[in-house]
């Protein structure tokens, strides 16, 4: 694994790309001036390079241990639609995470770049995605790349090819020692096949021709250490019809075909439930074993070159590869991690970069080790602390499928206000949410005086505070969802 060794190998063709280096004007400097704080342990830095090139460089320290790598998603959801970097940014500003394992530390977005490549008309990024310890996105099986990913422990690498193997990912009955098979995380599912859906799936699951079983979870479904599971509980079955929400603690399987009978049959109200899922790691050439583990992996997005691998400059040969255009990458060495933005297509402005150039950027100016590009063009864009710093290549930003932020982790807080089994009624008509934030959907909403009863919450959130005030799960009659504090009243 390499976490946290210091590298010294450089790549021979260095000093072929020398000549990239001077006919840039990178003139070497101090490795700290010009950084500009922006929080404790994050720095930003513009850069001004003959050419002409515009770069935008901001740096986290790894050893800060109030700061993370946090993923990002266009509208909270992987497969509809994109948003602009700085709409991402604002949308996961104070909200709660999962950093600790489970839910209650809240998020403040101080730097936020565009992630993975995506498909131009739905919206849907090319390859997995992890996002606050959910697997939210499957990676393609043996694709050769998969991106940037950042672990508990705060170590991190470039991953490579990953697959599927044939009986690595199921679902176990606890209290019924039984377990079934899952055949695909939030995809399209083919007749006879068990599905897992987690929140960012969407606000509802399937329904129709289906049988659906409604899990309440104590943590993320995603790659845990140790082949453990992720522990949840089943509240509700649906056999036929009616979708299910997806509260934001929750994932809801769904079988199609010859497969509901099996779910059906394995599955109780009550039942305590385990989720286990994994990815196997091999080398770029998709054959031989990778040492690094993605057990444990908090965020991932994917990118497609990698350009720097343990100090030696990776030469692509690709054409998209060999023009100069704008870009944005992940670069790191043993002390930081660097998000870079260059911007391009405007020869009075910025010319861009190749992805030579840009690797001997990251090495040569950053002193970084690891390097991996990320969807550049117009939709390059680095947006720090509230305002984006480039200039996009298209005038103005581009909607992207989703984000990598730099995010300082802020504690829990919660208010006493109410208690469980407290009687309250709606102050004035109210969103009901299907979680703590106005970043989780509404489903419904109640009238003034809508009775209600604060309702018992597994994970004891109830009064957390999150996107600027502190929100209560509320039974209205049968609809249950998240309200916030002040839009409720002490009841009769």
């Amino acid at each position: 694994m390499h976490k946290y060794v210091i590298r010294t190998r450089r790549f021979v063709l260095r000093l072929a790309l020398t000549s990239i280096v001077i006919s840039l004007g990178w003139v070497a400097a101090s490795a700290d001036s010009g950084w500009q704080r922006v929080a404790e342990g994050v720095e930003y830095r513009p850069y001004t390079l003959a050419g002409p090139v515009r770069a935008f460089v901001a740096r986290m320290q790894l050893d800060n241990p109030d700061v993370i790598l946090e993923t990002g998603l266009a509208n909270g959801i992987v497969g509809e639609g994109y948003e602009p970097l700085s709409a991402i940014a604002n949308r996961y500003e104070d909200t709660i995470n999962a950093w600790s394992g489970y839910w209650g530390t809240r998020s403040d977005v101080l730097v936020a770049i565009n992630g993975s490549y995506y498909d131009l008309e739905t919206g849907v990024a090319e390859d997995g995605v992890i996002q606050s310890g959910w697997y939210a996105s499957q990676f393609n099986d043996l694709g050769g790349t998969s991106g940037l990913a950042w672990k508990r422990d705060r170590s991190l690498f470039v991953g490579s090819c990953v697959y599927h193997r044939e009986g690595s990912q199921f679902v176990r009955n606890v209290t019924e020692g039984v377990s079934l098979p899952l055949d695909g995380v939030n995809h399209k599912m083919r007749n006879g096949e068990i599905i897992l859906l987690t929140p960012q799936f969407g606000t509802r699951s399937y329904g129709g021709d289906r049988t659906e079983v409604l899990i309440e979870m104590t943590q993320p479904a995603g790659f845990l250490p140790g082949s453990k599971s992720s522990i949840g509980v089943v509240r509700a079955i649906h056999e036929h019809g009616g979708q299910f929400t997806i509260p934001f603690d929750h994932i809801v399987l769904s079988a199609r075909g010859e497969s509901r009978t099996a779910l059906r049959d394995t599955m109780n109200i009550g039942d305590v439930v385990g989720i286990e899922l994994e990815v196997t790691h091999l080398n770029k050439d998709c054959t031989s074993s990778n040492s690094d583990s993605w057990a444990d992996v908090y965020t991932s997005v994917a990118g497609n070159w990698v350009f720097l691998r343990d100090g030696e400059i990776i030469i692509d040969e690709d054409r998209g590869a060999t023009i100069r255009n704008p870009r944005t990458a992940i670069c790191y060495n043993e002390t930081y991690l660097y998000f870079v933005v260059v911007d391009g297509r405007d020869d009075a402005y910025s010319i861009g970069m190749t992805i030579p150039e840009l690797a001997a950027f990251c090495q040569d100016r950053l002193d970084a080790d690891w390097g991996v590009n990320m969807d550049g063009g117009g939709s390059s864009t680095l947006w720090v602390d509230g305002r984006v710093k480039n200039n996009p290549s298209d005038g103005h930003e581009r909607g992207v499928a989703n984000a990598l932020m730099m995010v300082r982790v802020e504690p829990k807080q919660s208010s006493g206000q109410f208690v469980t089994g407290q009687l309250v009624q709606s102050r004035y008509p109210t969103n009901v949410h299907l979680g703590p934030g106005v970043n989780y959907p509404a489903i419904a909403s109640v009238d003034t005086a809508a009775p209600g009863t604060i309702t018992f919450h597994m994970n004891q959130l109830n009064g957390t505070l999150a996107t600027g005030t502190h929100w209560w799960k509320v039974d209205f009659g049968g609809l249950i969802g998240w309200v916030d504090e002040s839009s409720l009243a002490k009841g009769d």
